[in-house]
């Protein structure tokens, strides 16, 4: 296989083959943990993006027509190859999102069991059959794609949520146009040519890279038949309604304030070692990072000890280095924009118990480092706990009782996952049935279920009825035809009354 991870300009993957733009705008993509620029990347324009999904339309016909056995055998041997190139992969995820290589090798090993999933969707796709549902008239349904499909996904995981889209929907059928965050696009492009090696017919995947313009390009284009989205929830508002105004079946992931509940008999110690990586894991850019603690009763004081001795403990550093804890955001912008939801936060009157402002990594004070930050007797009408800010700070917020809590949870505009820390059967059977959450973890920070479950959760974390992969995926990458049969063995007279089932 080869690279494009150091190339100077990251090219589109169109037609099967690296392809240059036809426009000249262009961004750069830098390494998160020195704040070089390694590369340079191409943003589409509309005749870009018309170019990449004429070559999906082209390709659907005889990508329908394979049967979905030969469709999964391709999946099976990418899964291979993907397992192969885990530590390629994952060094590319490092060097420009940041985050540490044991953190982007688990984000390629779930992204792999999402493809392990698809592999076996020829299962799903068998539709329902009634014998005699009238006199010699026969039912079934098939289950059939929907044509051409676009995904548009998120720096933070610039593996596993295009794995969340890209084999569910090929498994059933479909061809797909991606469009990766431009800020980190090689891993995408390693896995576009890892799929060509598995055996995937040129035009059945494309990318292109770019922002707004070829987000929009995308939304409006005719040929595009559905839109998987996981960003922000603004812009997931907006993926929303400009594809489903133009017919387009959409599923967007929005973002979140993910919030957990800590009991007064919760195992405080292992409570405080699940939050800590919870928060501050891949630096708390995760769309199911932990970022507000609710602190229950005498509780609180207890877990914010805790939690300050853990956090200051972190080791801080480059992703590629061993033996490092948490890595650099993204891009200096990123960095300043959460550097200053920490002054805010002081100003508000929150209690800042550790401050990672004043970090610096020796010999990269040049990356995108902020340390481990924790604010204390936070409330909920301070921007640090309404905003999502998507960066290693974690606020806590103090409860009464575990009714006062879940009062808390519920009032957030937002409905990703939340988890619950308690040895209490019954309050964590209390939390998970009245919680307004899409996903729920009992001793258990980050819920992500399994690829054999769907992911996704409610209110303004999702716009759209279906969740992603899982049977969700199935549902949302196909469509269902009933098809009634009657082979009638005397010619029937001709009648213009409603037929029905006699």
């Amino acid at each position: 296989m080869t690279t494009q991870t150091t190339a100077s300009t990251v090219s589109f993957w169109i037609n099967g083959q690296h392809t240059s733009s036809r426009g000249t705008r262009h961004g750069s993509v830098t390494n998160a943990a020195t704040g070089r620029v390694v590369r340079t990347v191409p943003f589409a324009n509309d005749a870009d993006v018309d170019l990449a999904v004429e070559s999906a339309r082209a390709a659907l016909p005889a990508w329908r027509a394979t049967t979905p056995l030969r469709r999964a055998r391709i999946l099976m041997r990418f899964r291979d190859l993907l397992e192969q190139h885990t530590g390629e992969i994952a060094a590319a995820i490092t060097e420009e999102h940041g985050k540490t290589l044991p953190d982007a090798a688990g984000s390629v090993q779930r992204g792999l069991e999402v493809v392990e999933f698809a592999t076996g969707i020829p299962h799903l796709l068998k539709g329902e059959h009634a014998e005699d549902v009238g006199a010699g008239v026969d039912s079934h349904t098939v289950q059939q794609p929907l044509g051409v499909c676009a995904g548009i996904t998120p720096f933070n995981f610039p593996i596993m949520c295009p794995m969340w889209m890209i084999p569910v929907a090929l498994a059933c059928g479909n061809t797909f146009v991606l469009k990766p965050s431009e800020k980190d696009p090689s891993a995408s492009m390693l896995a576009a040519q890892l799929l060509q090696e598995a055996g995937l017919p040129d035009g059945v995947l494309n990318i292109v890279h770019g922002d707004k313009q070829a987000v929009d390009a995308l939304l409006t284009h005719d040929d595009i038949a559905a839109v998987s989205f996981v960003g922000s929830t603004p812009v997931a508002r907006h993926v929303y309604e400009t594809a489903s105004a133009r017919g387009k079946r959409v599923q967007a992931l929005g973002g979140a304030k993910n919030h957990a509940v800590v009991l007064p008999d919760a195992d405080l110690d292992g409570a405080a070692d699940a939050l800590i990586g919870a928060a501050y894991g891949s630096a708390g850019e995760r769309c199911m990072a932990i970022s507000a603690v609710v602190a229950v009763g005498n509780a609180g004081d207890a877990i914010v000890s805790r939690l300050k001795e853990r956090a200051t403990a972190l080791r801080i550093g480059p992703g590629d280095r061993e033996g490092v804890e948490m890595g650099p955001l993204i891009t200096q912008a990123h960095l300043d924009r959460v550097r200053g939801y920490i002054d805010t936060g002081d100003r508000e009157g929150a209690e800042l118990v550790v401050d990672g402002r004043g970090l610096s990594v020796a010999g990269y004070e040049n990356g995108h480092f902020l340390g481990p930050t924790l604010f204390d007797r936070v409330t909920r009408d301070m921007s640090i706990y309404r905003d999502e800010i998507f960066g290693p700070v974690l606020v806590v917020v103090r409860a009464e009782s575990d009714e006062d809590a879940i009062d808390i949870v519920n009032q957030s505009p937002y409905g990703n996952g939340t988890a619950v820390f308690t040895q209490s059967g019954a309050a964590a059977r209390r939390f998970a049935n009245a919680i307004q959450v899409g996903m729920v973890g009992v001793n258990v920070p980050i819920p992500v279920p399994m690829a054999f479950f769907s992911f996704g959760g409610w209110k303004s974390s999702l716009f759209g009825d279906l969740h992603m992969h899982g049977p969700d995926g199935v549902r949302f990458y196909t469509r269902t035809k009933v098809v009634t049969t009657r082979w009638p063995d005397r010619r029937d007279a001709v009648s213009l009354s409603m037929p029905t089932m006699k």
